[in-house]
C-alpha cells in the first residue's frame, strides 16, 4: 500500500532536533485527489472514509500558488479541540463566529485544523503554506476539487477525524484512486448473559457440585435476582422458608 518509507523513517531523529512532531505510523490518511476521499487506516486497517475537496487549481507546492501537494506529509499541529462544530478560524485564532453549513457568501475555514508538515521535495512548502485538513461551510461542493490548496472536509466529518489522529500521523495525498484496503477489524464487546437455568461454572473454584445436589440459600437467592426461578429452585427456596420458620418456632418454645 505505501512506498518504502526508509526515507521518512530517517527523518524521526531530525525531527525532534528541529522540534518537529515525531511520526506516529499507527495512523495514516491518503486523500486521493482522482476520488476526492481521505481514508484513515489504522495498524493497517481501514477505519474510516470521507468525501473532501482539494485544490480547485491543480497540483504542486510552489509559492504564490493555490495548489495542493502530492507525496508524503505528516499531521504536524492541530488546533481546535472541543470547539463547536461550524467556527469560524481566522489566522488559526477562533472570531466567536458560528457558520450554518451552505451559509450563503462565505468560505472560511471552520471547525477544526490539522496542519500538515510536508516530509519530501515535492512537498517542502506545504507547513509555510499553510496546508490543512479543514472545515468548511461550502458542504456542496465537497467531492469536487473546490479548496485554495486545502484538504476541505464537511464540519461534521472533520470534528471526527480530528479526534481519531495523533500529532504526527502519516498523510499520503496521491493522484489515483484510493487503494484496496481491508476493513480494520471490528471489536465485539464481551458481554456474559447469565440465566437461571445455567449459572456459571467454577464461580466457587473450591466448591464444585453436581446440578442435581440442592443449592444454597445464597445461591438460591442471587440466582433469584439474575432471572426466573426454575420450578425445582423454587421448591428448594419454599423447602428451605419452612426449614427456617421450624427453627424460629422451636427457639421461641424454649424461651
Amino acid at each position: 500500500m505505501f512506498r518504502a518509507l526508509a526515507v521518512i523513517f530517517g527523518l524521526i531523529s531530525a525531527a525532534s532536533a528541529f522540534g518537529i512532531t515525531p511520526l506516529d505510523t499507527s495512523s495514516q490518511l491518503i486523500v486521493s485527489v482522482r476520488d476526492q476521499k481521505l481514508m484513515l487506516v489504522q495498524n493497517g486497517g481501514k477505519v474510516a472514509e470521507y468525501p473532501v475537496s482539494t485544490s480547485a487549481f491543480g497540483l504542486g507546492d510552489a509559492w504564490g500558488r493555490m495548489t495542493t501537494p502530492l507525496g508524503y506529509l505528516a499531521v504536524e499541529k492541530k488546533i481546535g479541540d472541543n470547539v463547536p462544530v461550524g467556527a469560524v478560524f481566522h489566522n488559526r485564532r477562533l472570531t466567536g463566529e458560528i457558520l450554518q453549513a451552505n451559509a450563503p457568501g462565505r468560505d472560511p475555514v471552520t471547525t477544526r485544523i490539522i496542519w500538515l508538515r510536508g516530509l519530501e521535495a515535492q512537498n517542502a512548502h506545504a507547513f509555510q503554506r499553510c496546508i490543512y485538513i479543514h472545515g468548511t461551510p461550502q458542504e456542496k461542493n465537497i467531492g469536487r476539487p473546490a479548496s485554495y490548496g486545502c484538504i476541505r472536509m464537511k464540519s461534521s466529518d472533520v470534528a471526527a477525524l480530528y479526534d481519531r489522529v495523533p500529532p504526527g500521523a502519516l498523510v499520503q495525498i496521491i493522484p489515483d484512486r484510493l487503494p484496496k484496503v481491508p476493513k480494520a477489524p471490528r471489536v465485539q464487546p464481551s458481554n456474559t448473559v447469565l440465566t437461571a437455568t445455567a449459572p456459571p461454572q467454577n464461580e466457587a473454584p473450591n466448591q464444585t457440585q453436581p446440578q442435581s445436589q440442592p443449592q444454597t440459600q445464597n445461591q438460591t437467592e442471587s440466582t433469584a435476582a439474575a432471572g426466573a426461578l426454575t420450578i425445582e429452585q423454587m421448591r428448594m427456596a419454599g423447602a428451605l422458608a419452612a426449614e427456617r420458620q421450624k427453627a424460629k418456632l422451636a427457639l421461641s418454645k424454649r424461651l
